[in-house]
């Protein structure tokens, strides 16, 4: 009987190299989060300036919303 070492028993195998399909969808991937990354990054800054332009805007009296609806009455009557 041969005798068992490590070697013989338990082989390395190295990691199986990248395919074609693997590379594309490895790059493929980083491209969509860094879209996603950016688009999330432009919705908040957007959001943001909205939210901080109407904390700036002063209310809308009754006044002026009554008079810019018969401004729309009156033009759709012509």
């Amino acid at each position: 009987m041969t005798k068992l070492k490590k070697t013989n028993v338990f082989k390395a195998y190295g990691s199986k190299p990248e395919t074609l399909m693997d590379k594309t969808t490895r790059v493929v991937r980083k491209m969509v989060d860094e879209d996603s990354e950016k688009r999330r990054v432009k919705i908040t800054r957007l959001r943001n300036a909205r939210l901080e332009r109407e904390a700036n805007t002063p209310p809308e009296t009754k006044a002026s919303a009554a008079s810019k609806s018969r401004r729309r009455k009156a033009a759709t009557t012509r």
